[in-house]
């Protein structure tokens, strides 16, 4: 009977454990690969989005699942996030986590270059991304949650053209996962009171753990390992050739704006040098020649106005108007400056005090309403010794200014 005792305690053991093994984790998740974040605050998940950036992704759960090929011999074989914490904690931003030194400089013995995703935005909370310090390959195991949209950490622009990413002060994210449960516990995380300067928590807030989960025969095939090494070469040389491609439709815009500004400068150029002659100098220095009589308003000092402007150099170079057939001529026009609604007559003060170069402020001065005149600035009257933005030094400028009308005060 003993032994019979004996042998029953045994299957009703192994009958336990068996029915605890196949209790599904989380049986409201759908089919997918999820990360358990097991953090001091509470337990967040995150569909990972491996479908759509497989390296990015492959790169968090070979790192969390402790096999990544690249990583650190300090690190292999053991989970790497287990233990570290989220260092750095912005609310109503994000809160920043997986690094190892905690300081925001550290990596995993390596740095690899993220895949992107035109279709997913920083454009709401819960959005797992991958932290960077700038450029295309300069990811490693640092990611970010945030907490309310921050469309400029996109990797593209409005119109779905990857950003200059490698440019200084430029964004450029991988977002790879999206959390499903514990948006509260992101939320916690942001409110805790942090150094101001540092935005560390003044008591550290812990990953525990990371735990990878599948759900569905495509997840469970995803193999981290693998899909990194073998996709990386792929994401990499996919990025070069979106960045010569650019670098060679650039060229080509350069090239046709070179070719535009130098027909239209060699016709101008005729223009005014004979508009020169007909100059009259004013005491200052200023030269002034009238291209179409105004009526015999003046505006008074202290009313403000608005102009049409075209700026050039004595070679017939246009360096700046606010006319947008001038700017389209010389292949100056600028879609942003359009779409600010920045073309359009100018508005401007007429005064002494007026935040203008001194021979332009005179040459307002001497304008009736409608009137159109052609004004030669020499250097001291310009932007002197010093130049200004594509100015060079000791440069005589010429000016054609149209005074529309006067503002109306409210």
């Amino acid at each position: 009977m003993k032994l019979i005792s004996k042998t029953l305690q045994i299957f009703m053991l192994c009958l336990v454990v068996t029915l605890v093994s196949c209790k599904e984790e989380y049986p409201d998740l759908e089919d997918g690969l999820y990360a358990e974040i097991v953090t001091s605050k509470d337990t967040m998940i995150a569909k990972l989005f491996y479908d759509k950036v497989p390296v990015t992704v492959a790169n968090f759960v070979a790192l969390a699942e402790g096999n990544h090929p690249m990583m650190g011999d300090e690190f292999k074989g053991k989970p790497y996030y287990d233990s570290l914490t989220f260092h750095r904690v912005m609310d109503k931003f994000m809160i920043q986590g997986g690094d190892h030194t905690a300081t925001g400089g550290g990596n995993p013995g390596y740095k690899f270059t993220a895949d992107f995703d035109a279709s997913l935005k920083h454009d709401r909370g819960g959005l797992l991304s991958m932290a960077n310090s700038g450029g295309f390959n300069t990811n490693g195991s640092q990611f970010f949650i945030t907490e309310v949209p921050y469309q400029s950490l996109d990797a593209f622009d409005d119109d779905g053209e990857l950003k200059p990413c490698d440019q200084p002060r430029v964004s450029c994210h991988s977002i790879f996962g999206e959390l499903v449960k514990g948006i509260e516990v992101q939320d916690a995380i942001s409110n805790v009171a942090v150094d101001p300067r540092s935005k560390k928590p003044l008591e550290n807030v812990y990953i525990l753990k990371v735990n990878i989960i599948r759900k569905g025969s495509a997840a469970k095939s995803f193999n981290a390992p693998k899909v990194f090494e073998s996709e990386l070469p792929n994401v990499e040389a996919e990025i070069k050739q979106i960045q010569d491609d650019k670098k060679g439709k650039l060229e080509q815009e350069k090239k046709e704006r070179d070719e535009k500004m130098a027909t239209a400068s060699a016709e101008t150029k005729s223009t005014l040098d004979e508009y020169t002659t007909k100059t009259t100098a004013l005491a200052s220095g200023l030269k002034k020649h009238v291209l179409t009589e105004g009526t015999n308003a003046k505006p008074k000092p202290g009313d403000s106005v608005r102009v049409y402007y075209e700026g050039y150099f004595t070679d017939g170079r246009l360096f700046d108007s606010d006319r947008v057939e001038i700017s389209e001529k010389y292949g100056m026009f600028n879609q942003r400056r359009a779409d600010a609604n920045q073309y359009g007559p100018t508005a401007m003060w007429v005064s002494p005090n007026a935040q203008m170069i001194p021979g332009f402020k005179e040459a307002l001065a001497t304008l009736n309403i409608g009137e159109k005149a052609f004004f030669y600035l020499p250097s001291h009257l310009a932007y002197g010794e010093r130049g200004n933005r594509g100015i060079p030094p000791n440069t005589d400028l010429t000016f054609i200014v149209e005074m529309v009308n006067v503002i109306e005060k409210k």
